[in-house]
């Protein structure tokens, strides 16, 4: 009887097997068709040669040739293990590897970049505007980057750039309101949502489905900002940027290249026009967006890019590779570490008063990394200056850069102000390089959530 059971079971074990691995295969295979056709758009929207798409198109085994499809496009995993012992900038602090010591500046790293906010697709939010979306997967990762940059101005301005969430610690209530303030909603609690910034670039063409480029981007923050502004005078309610924004981008027929000016009058005339009174000087969130070159960045302007990962007052950078713009925000050798807003989540509501409230699906513990020169050449740069002496600062560090660039540099610093020119109605059909239909930009929807496993990886 016993044989006749241990037999029985072993059959029912090997038939389940069976089971198994053919539903595995199914799986496999259900994985390898899905992937081969997203090569295929990646292939499209890269313009590969023919040779070149066979290092695409190993998808006849699917499961490491899809994470080495996944890294070539979003970037490699940045190891311990695997990284240099150089010096890692991360948005102005630095983290210094001695052999004996290599553990802690790691840890100390990792905390650092783990409690930026990162802001990704979501799913499930209210539709935007006039249209059906209820979800920005496959357009919104410039977006996105650009929340995560602002996110980062409004960290270091309510709680500072030395600021690490702590889990030991109940949530702070500022830290909670700044998350609320990028929910996926309408409305006033919502000012920096993705649907307020749709509906502030609406007019320079910005529609749900579309993709956005870095130079809309910081003139749809730029429109945000006055519209604020006009709020607080009509309505007298709080300011919701409490801030002033520059972008310096020079006159307007030089939107599209060239090394824009910094005029320091410019940037007066924005501080007293936020503090509604003439000699005011009010915190300052400085936007540059550039053109370094045409398919690719410039080789000539990769140090002067380097560096600003080293200001104090540095925010990263919006931009990433061509069509998936990821948030960059340090720098180790020649390889720039950024959050990836390419995995969609479920769409959430954070409240300032629950002090308890889930946080993680707005804080990365993998650390990403791709070659600077492979960045694409349309990007944009931030800076927070909270005081004048954090601008005059800023602007001896970006004029000594602009020193050392050997005749490229990426923007310079003059007195003075600029031909004024208005951005009202300005119609971005003209700057093909900034709205472009999402097929055929953002390529990839990374639509998998990390497992169980995956948390705290060292990567």
């Amino acid at each position: 009887m016993s044989v006749a059971v241990s037999s029985g079971w072993t059959r029912e074990r090997e038939r389940e097997g069976r089971e198994g691995w053919r539903e595995e295969e199914q799986a496999t295979k259900l994985a390898s068709n899905f992937w081969s056709k997203k090569v295929s758009e990646v292939s499209r929207s890269l313009h590969l040669k023919a040779g070149e798409s066979l290092i695409l198109g190993l998808m006849e085994k699917p499961r490491n040739q899809v994470r080495r499809l996944h890294d070539k496009i979003w970037g490699a995993k940045w190891t311990s293990g695997t990284a240099s012992n150089s010096t890692i900038w991360v948005l102005g602090a630095s983290y210094e590897f001695q052999p004996e010591t290599r553990d802690e500046p790691v840890a100390e790293f990792l905390l650092d970049f783990s409690s930026r906010v990162w802001l990704t697709y979501r799913r499930g939010f209210e539709a935007l505007g006039q249209s059906k979306f209820t979800s920005d997967v496959g357009w919104g990762c410039m977006l996105r980057s650009g929340q995560m940059l602002l996110a980062q101005a409004l960290v270091c301005h309510h709680l500072g750039r030395g600021w690490r969430l702590d889990p030991d610690q109940p949530l702070e209530r500022k830290y909670l309101e700044i998350l609320q303030s990028f929910g996926d909603c309408r409305g006033a609690l919502y000012p920096f949502s993705i649907h307020n910034l749709l509906e502030r670039g609406s007019p320079y063409g910005l529609v749900a489905g579309s993709w956005l480029g870095p130079y809309a981007l910081c003139r749809t923050i730029e429109a945000l900002a006055l519209a604020d502004i006009e709020a607080s005078k009509n309505e007298k309610q709080k300011r919701a940027l409490p801030m002033a924004v520059c972008v310096v981008s020079g006159d307007a027929e030089g939107e599209r290249g060239g090394a824009p000016v910094l005029f320091i009058e410019d940037v007066t005339d924005k501080c007293a026009e936020w503090e509604d009174g003439p000699g005011k000087w009010a915190p300052l969130l400085v936007l540059v967006p550039l053109v370094l070159g045409l398919e690719k960045v410039n080789p000539r302007y990769l140090p002067s890019l380097r560096a600003t990962f080293s200001f104090p007052q540095s925010l990263g950078i919006a931009g990433g590779k061509p069509g998936a713009s990821h948030y960059l925000v340090g720098i180790q050798d020649d390889q720039a570490l950024y959050l990836d807003p390419h995995e969609t989540q479920q769409a959430v509501s954070i409240s300032p008063d629950d002090v308890e409230a889930d946080t993680h699906s707005y804080h990365c513990r993998e650390v990403r990394r791709m070659p600077l020169d492979a960045i694409d050449p349309s990007l944009a740069l931030g800076f927070y200056c909270k005081s004048r002496e954090d601008f005059d600062d800023l602007c001896t560090r970006a004029s000594e850069l602009a020193t050392q660039s050997q005749g490229a540099p990426m923007f310079t610093v003059a007195q003075g102000r600029s031909r004024k020119h208005s951005t009202d109605g300005f119609n971005l059909d003209k700057l093909s390089i900034d709205v472009q239909e999402s097929s055929t930009k953002d390529h990839v929807n990374a639509d998998t959530a990390s497992s169980p496993e995956d948390d705290w990886q060292i990567l």
